[in-house]
């Protein structure tokens, strides 16, 4: 799985083929047509509603592949030692990894696309972690 280069609608069909949803019964969910849910799937991106639509009927979270993304491309903030803010919306743990970014870290390593110091420095992996992780699933 690409989690650089996220074409939601693409994933979407391959779920739909995945779990033998038939078209009608997609089209009576979404009330549209299918036409419509054809659309859909050329779309590089989904409405957020539209998108938790499809997480329900697929019973698949695909908001998770943004977070994941989020996790491996997105800089981290510079430290600021002033004093905190009261934030206006929740804080989620951001070091959180998934199963799917342990297997894809993993992967670099073992198809030598990167080196263990590569995915720490580019990934912001603790050691310990990527030390762990490698003698839990043996690379």
């Amino acid at each position: 799985m690409n989690f650089k280069n996220i074409h939601v609608g693409k994933l979407i069909r391959e779920k739909v083929t995945e779990n033998g949803i038939e078209m009608p019964c997609i089209c009576t969910f979404f009330k549209c047509s299918e036409n419509e849910i054809e659309e859909m799937y050329e779309l590089e991106d989904l409405n957020t509603e539209i998108l938790l639509r499809w997480s329900k009927l697929l019973r698949y979270d695909f908001f998770r592949l943004y977070s994941q993304h989020l996790i491996l491309y997105a800089p981290s903030l510079p430290v600021d030692n002033t004093k905190p803010k009261k934030p206006l919306l929740p804080k989620f743990k951001n070091s959180l990894y998934t199963k799917e970014i342990i297997d894809f870290i993993l992967e670099q390593i073992e198809s030598n696309k990167m080196t263990k110091d590569e995915v720490m420095t580019k990934y912001r992996i603790p050691k310990t972690t990527l030390y762990r992780w490698i003698s839990k699933y043996k690379i």
